[in-house]
């Protein structure tokens, strides 16, 4: 329970959150099929103003998960995402979407058809933090991470210097626990954001 609290803790802290305009969660929780088997145990012990991130990756029992997810954020005062599925996010009433980088140019479509939602996209490149037309990017790899996908760590310096250049809200994911947290907090970061720490 500790880490989830530190983590949110510490990301409410963050400096940009003061100038946000559109209201975003200060934590975002990842799901993984391999990494988060139960997310919804995870969802009943997120802090209240964090934000699961449901990905299915096409699970045939998709739906029903998004439902129960719905139902635990909606009662402990929290966000859902769908990861990239835009149809059962608007079916289940969840709060907005996630875009792998691939799609981040559905983005401003996505947030014109649905202005209420939350929309973020992940950004590996400052190319394609820049062309990102979410209302925030998800930038990693922030630290070392055991992801099979995490490419080499950007660090705090760098990872700074990358929000600066891409100019818009960004969260850091990969490798960020409670002890890292505390690295980025100069970073100009909205939000941490986090799978197996959580």
């Amino acid at each position: 329970m500790s880490e989830f609290w530190t983590l949110e803790r510490t990301a409410r802290l963050l400096p940009a959150r003061r100038r946000l305009r559109k209201a975003l969660p200060p934590l975002l929780c990842f799901t993984d099929p391999a990494r988060t088997p139960d997310p919804e145990a995870v969802a009943a012990r997120l802090p209240r103003g964090a934000a699961i991130v449901y990905r299915h990756f096409g699970a045939p029992d998709a739906e029903a998960r998004a439902r129960r997810l719905a139902a635990i954020t909606r009662a402990r005062g929290l966000k859902l995402l769908i990861g990239q599925d835009a149809g059962l996010a608007r079916r289940i009433g969840a709060d907005g979407v996630h875009l792998p980088e691939r799609l981040a140019h559905r983005a401003a479509g996505l947030k014109r058809a649905n202005p209420r939602w939350i929309v973020t996209s992940a950004a590996h490149s400052l190319a394609a933090a820049r062309a990102s037309r979410a209302d925030a990017v998800v930038l990693s790899v922030a630290f070392p991470s055991r992801s099979p996908s995490a490419g080499p760590a950007l660090g705090p310096i760098r990872l700074a210097a990358r929000v600066r250049a891409a100019g818009r809200p960004a969260y850091a994911l990969g490798g960020v626990n409670t002890k890292r947290a505390r690295r980025l907090l100069d970073a100009g970061l909205v939000g941490l954001a986090a799978v197996e720490a959580l």
